[in-house]
């Protein structure tokens, strides 16, 4: 419920001040686009050596355009909780200080990670023509947005308001009774226990997957034709970031239905929707996806694992690796090239493989199939494998669709869903770091005084609810978007969306993270540190928790989209954990090893005493 805003002319001069700067910022972005175009395209057409040349422009402006919808799509929030009388007075400040600190950062510079600032120059943007997109309406949103008053307002309401949410989100009242359900659900059969299921890196039992598939949750977006909800990709977003919140590994569980589902009802025959949606939504059958390859990453079309037809059934070998959960899976949907005489993506075919449970003393007992586990940091309750094929067979009557070829065009369709959970997932994640880290500043005293009534403490919590609810209002949007147009389309205004929410999502999640760490450690600089009180919550593997599994090919073209529209998409970003230290004396160890003793340590060390 909104806390009622004493001052409805406020609320209303805002929104008209949200909807001219959203306007500026598209004049503005529509300069950085030209820019950018004339160095990855001086002849009309994108350069690849030249776009890899200028990737801080080319990702920089796909930041840029993500910013500029972060604030369009918190414009919208604003306008339709007025027209609702849902506006309060919670709403108000954070709609206030997110558009602030946004367009503050957009003229003066957008943080791409911890280590990379982004600004208009680097956009081939000259300050004078900057200067000319700065109307009063930014100036004033500027001026009376992220402020010292501002930020206190915030938490003082966030202290008085103790709803689900930081702020209403604007759902209406179904997905508001869904959000409730997953939070109960979340609450009393997942948080309990998740820390423990973590540390003893066990499986999220079945009896909680059997109780997730009661409520619906695999089912949620499957036609009721095929025994699902019907629901639509919002409260798919809404199950998702509240099943995150408990424990990302049982928000995760829905990621693998959601593919394999998208995948069937967009490219599978009529006998293969009817044989297996019904059994994905009951939960009868867990899916997993299979298409990383060892050295290939995400370029899928690289990919080298064959299938070759032998009668009545696809004879499968080679290698995968990263692949969530393929244990207890009871299909896999398998990304294999069929045709090697076609190069890149043309020669991939997608087959629904199944395959028998196993178990940790046998996790693969289906002939041909072999592998071995992968241990992370974290993300766990489901558990990382790398699989080995060696003559493992699929019915030919499996393969997806019933033709080869077109195993690269039905994935990448698929992904558009995938994303927008990825980054519901996040938004969830975010939350849960969040509530943490405002519980932890209530608890925590020093100096007499509790945390949260240190300013620096306070403001840090604020800034994580506003970005939190614009990384949720973004993934809304492009949910509604994919729910509008279901098929993948260039361009395509939710394609767009979607890249941006999963960028938005999992930045907010990593900094929610940081941010959260460091009040539990007490050292404001403990940003590079691999140390998490709750490391469920950062993705094992590294780089992005929401890194896109889509081909090179595919993030080239998505940038190429963003040299001629308004969007585009960053590519993931990974990194090598395999010689990180794992304990907390091993990494205090490495440290004294890469260290040399500073000059006050050899002064001690030879003073007597």
């Amino acid at each position: 419920m909104a806390v009622t805003d004493p001052r409805p002319e406020a609320g209303s001069s805002l929104i008209e001040n949200a909807r001219a700067a959203v306007d500026a910022m598209d004049a503005l972005l529509a300069d950085a686009t030209r820019a950018v175009r004339t160095r990855v395209a001086p002849e009309g057409r994108v350069s690849g050596k030249l776009l890899d040349r200028e990737q801080r422009a080319a990702h920089g402006l796909a930041w840029f355009a993500t910013y500029t919808e972060a604030l369009r799509q918190l414009a919208a929030y604003a306008e339709r909780m007025s027209e609702a009388g849902r506006f309060g007075a919670l709403e108000e400040v954070v709609v206030r200080v997110g558009f602030g600190e946004y367009l503050a950062q957009m003229l003066g510079g957008i943080p791409m990670s911890q280590g990379e600032m982004v600004r208009p120059g680097d956009l081939g943007l000259k300050l004078e023509e900057v200067s000319e997109r700065i109307t009063p309406a930014i100036e004033e949103l500027i001026a009376t947005g992220n402020t010292a008053e501002n930020r206190e307002r915030l938490t003082t309401l966030m202290r008085e308001h103790h709803g689900a949410t930081v702020g209403d989100c604007g759902l209406d009242e179904t997905l508001e009774a869904i959000r409730d359900e997953m939070r109960k659900f979340a609450e009393s059969e997942v948080v309990p226990h998740a820390h423990e299921w973590h540390l003893t890196n066990s499986y999220i039992p079945l009896d909680v997957i059997t109780h997730m598939a009661e409520l619906g949750v695999f089912g949620l977006t499957i036609p009721e034709d095929y025994g699902g909800m019907g629901l639509g990709k919002e409260s798919m977003c809404v199950v998702s970031e509240e099943l995150s919140r408990g424990y990302i590994g049982v928000g995760s569980l829905g990621t693998r239905s959601e593919i394999a589902a998208e995948l069937i009802l967009g490219g599978g025959t009529d006998e293969q929707k009817t044989n297996w949606l019904p059994k994905i939504a009951s939960g009868e059958v867990l899916p997993t996806a299979v298409f990383t390859e060892p050295n290939t990453g995400s370029d899928l079309a690289s990919l080298k694992t064959r299938a070759v037809k032998s009668g009545d059934v696809y004879k499968v070998s080679g290698n995968k690796t990263w692949i969530t959960h393929p244990v207890r899976a009871d299909l896999m949907t398998l990304l294999v090239r069929t045709d090697p005489k076609e190069p890149g993506y043309r020669g991939l075919s997608m087959l629904l493989a199944e395959k028998p449970r196993g178990n940790d003393a046998n996790p693969f007992p289906a002939p041909g199939m072999s592998g071995g586990e992968i241990e992370v940091l974290g993300y766990r309750g489901m558990k990382e494998y790398e699989i080995g094929f060696d003559g493992f067979e699929v019915k030919a009557e499996n393969l997806l669709g019933g033709a080869e070829g077109q195993g690269f065009k039905q994935l990448m369709q698929t992904f558009e869903s995938a994303r927008i959970q990825t980054a519901a997932r996040a938004v969830g994640v975010a939350q849960s770091a969040m509530e943490l880290a405002r519980r932890y500043a209530e608890e925590r005293v020093q100096f007499g005084e509790k945390l949260f009534a240190f300013p620096r403490v306070a403001d840090k919590i604020a800034m994580m609810a506003v970005e939190v609810m614009i990384a949720r209002q973004i993934t809304y949007f492009a949910a509604r978007q994919k729910d509008l147009r279901p098929a993948l389309r260039p361009r395509s205004r939710h394609g767009e969306a979607l890249g941006r929410a999963r960028r938005l999502g999992g930045r907010r999640q990593r900094r929610a993270d940081s941010r959260r760490q460091r009040f539990r450690d007490g050292v404001p600089g403990l940003t590079r540190a691999v140390r998490r009180a709750y490391p469920q919550h950062f993705r094992g593997r590294g780089g992005n928790p929401g890194a896109s599994h889509c081909t090179a090919a595919a993030r080239r073209q998505q940038l190429k989209i963003a040299c001629a529209g308004p969007a585009g998409t960053r590519p993931a970003r990974r990194r090598d954990l395999s010689t990180a230290p794992r304990s907390r004396a091993d990494r205090r160890r490495a440290r004294t090893r890469r260290r040399p003793p500073t000059p006050w340590r050899r002064r001690t060390a030879g003073t007597a005493s």
